[in-house]
């Protein structure tokens, strides 16, 4: 039988048609629970790096560090099990910005700051309201430290080092996740010279457990100038507000001078001629302080990008010589 009478139509066309449906060009990516498999190796791989790490903290004794979970709760059950009251940390720890969060309850706080200092660890009752200086660097030092293991496990710590990305007592204020997300829970346990563990806890929405493991391929769209921009800012982002600091001075001090700081102490400040101009921890430019008008202000006297242009189209010349 000849089917192309009664079929006349042609059903290439229909083709186009179909690469544009989202369903089916959509690229497939792990679903967390899919990759659950690989928790476990996961969990023993960052706990030989935390020990590795957090070794160069306490260098008391013998120290281990494991992590086990997940256990999946709600958000908001996550929030009542740290409490009201704990040293909270946002991190960052891949590519693709899925953020952690590390809680670290008062009391293990100052002991694994007492142990930062050749201590034991033992400490009394009396908690207080607030960290003191030490024990909230030694917070922050921790979270970063837990924050490069991250990004070591998952092969991400090359382009994407882990970091902190803000600290808070009250974990909801951080907004790692809404309070019905389903939430992945680990427990880091520390143990120095076989005594009792101290716990912390990591937990991230579920669904960004993919990116946290080895091997994932969600990564962060790099952004790059149109072609001829020279370098321009330009594009989506021209109007994005940067926090840009003048630093007026930077001093340093032991973590024993911090402990003991109260109000009143005066700490003298060498300030130089050139005051540098930062995007986070990026130079951006120098400059003098002066005044405009009744406000104190900063005069630009070289931009540090353009600087580096000029020296290397300098030693371009002196090559070409």
């Amino acid at each position: 039988m000849n089917m192309a009478g009664a079929f006349p139509q042609s059903f290439a066309g229909a083709r186009p048609v179909a690469q544009h449906c989202a369903e089916l060009i959509r690229t497939a990516q792990p679903d967390a629970k899919d990759r659950m498999d690989e928790v476990a190796p996961w969990c023993r791989d960052l706990g030989l790096e935390l020990t590795q790490e957090l070794s160069q903290m306490f260098s008391g004794g013998k120290l281990r560090v494991s992590v086990a979970g997940p256990e999946l709760v709600s958000g908001g059950a996550c929030f009542d099990r740290i409490g009201p009251i704990a040293a909270n940390s946002l991190l960052r720890c891949s590519l693709a910005g899925e953020k952690v969060l590390l809680s670290i309850d008062f009391a293990t706080a100052l002991a694994l700051t007492d142990c930062s200092f050749g201590g034991d660890g033992q400490l009394g009752d009396d908690i207080p309201a607030q960290l003191p200086a030490s024990a909230e660097i030694m917070v922050r030092q921790l979270g970063g430290m837990i924050a490069q293991a991250i990004a070591l496990t998952n092969g991400s710590a090359e382009q994407s080092p882990g970091d902190v990305l803000v600290r808070s007592d009250t974990a909801s204020r951080l907004k790692p996740f809404a309070a019905e997300t389903q939430v992945a829970i680990f427990t880091i346990s520390i143990v120095m010279n076989a005594g009792n563990p101290w716990e912390l806890s990591l937990a991230f929405a579920l669904d960004d457990l993919p990116g946290l493991l080895p091997g994932s391929t969600t990564v962060r769209p790099v952004v790059r100038p149109a072609s001829g921009a020279k370098g321009k800012i330009n594009g989506a982002f021209v109007d994005l507000p940067l926090p840009v600091e003048a630093v007026l001075s930077e001093i340093d001090l032991s973590l024993s001078r911090l402990g003991r700081l109260s109000p009143g102490d005066e700490i003298p400040l060498s300030i130089a001629h050139e005051l540098a101009l930062r995007v986070g921890d990026d130079v951006l430019a120098y400059g003098r302080i002066g005044t405009a008008g009744n406000r104190m202000a900063l005069q630009l006297t070289r931009i540090e990008g353009r600087s580096h242009a000029e020296a290397g189209r300098q030693t371009t010349k002196e090559k070409s010589r």
